[in-house]
């Protein structure tokens, strides 16, 4: 359920700019919502491999996977509900196995580089697939209107080297979603205790 909501909470957020002006930085051009919250998904996976171990850990990759897509199709259109089922299965999948790898290691290594490389994929596959030019024909397919974001603008809103709207996107929600992996082990080192690992010795 935790998984569900995260999910599903981060399609429909990710359609809203964060409006705003840092200086020369135009954050509407560099980030969304669905930034700040999707993180979330990795702490939810990293915890569940902690605690059950990395088959339950899939299992619930692939019931939330099921849900947030079902609730995506509601609640954002059938192009991000795609771009945000494959981009999570991917990520969440690559999640549990690195961390399933690292967990033997120092408490950050596991939850940090499982987040850190899950962000990597999750962002490629789904601005890629969401908002890429090359995956206009999914709207065309379906009679919607093309929600491509490949007007080009300044990289991150500074630089004088011109960009899709969604490259510049997808680079300002990956710096984001590397700061709240490093944000989210707080919690997670706060948990240790109370959701102790019965798994240390597995890599499966």
């Amino acid at each position: 359920m935790a998984m569900a909501v995260v999910v599903t909470a981060s399609n429909y957020l990710v359609q809203f700019p964060v409006e705003g002006q840092v200086g020369a930085l135009d954050l509407a051009e560099i980030l969304t919502w669905g930034a700040f919250t999707y993180p979330v998904a990795f702490l939810v996976n990293d915890l569940t491999n902690r605690r059950f171990g990395p088959m339950a850990a899939r299992k619930v990759v692939l019931v939330g996977f099921a849900i947030a897509v079902g609730m995506s199709v509601i609640l954002a259109t059938p192009r991000i509900a795609m771009a945000s089922g494959a981009a999570f299965l991917f990520a969440q999948l690559l999640d549990t196995a690195i961390f399933s790898r690292l967990r033997a290691q120092r408490w950050w290594k596991a939850p940090l580089f499982a987040s850190m490389a899950g962000s990597v994929i999750d962002t490629l596959l789904f601005f890629g697939i969401a908002f890429s030019a090359r995956f206009a024909f999914i709207d065309a397919a379906l009679g919607l209107p093309d929600s491509s974001l490949a007007f080009p603008v300044p990289l991150l809103s500074l630089f004088p080297l011109e960009v899709p709207l969604w490259v510049s996107l997808a680079l300002g929600d990956f710096t984001v979603k590397l700061l709240m992996a490093f944000v989210l082990l707080a919690p997670y080192r706060a948990l240790l205790n109370r959701i102790p690992d019965r798994f240390a010795g597995a890599t499966a």
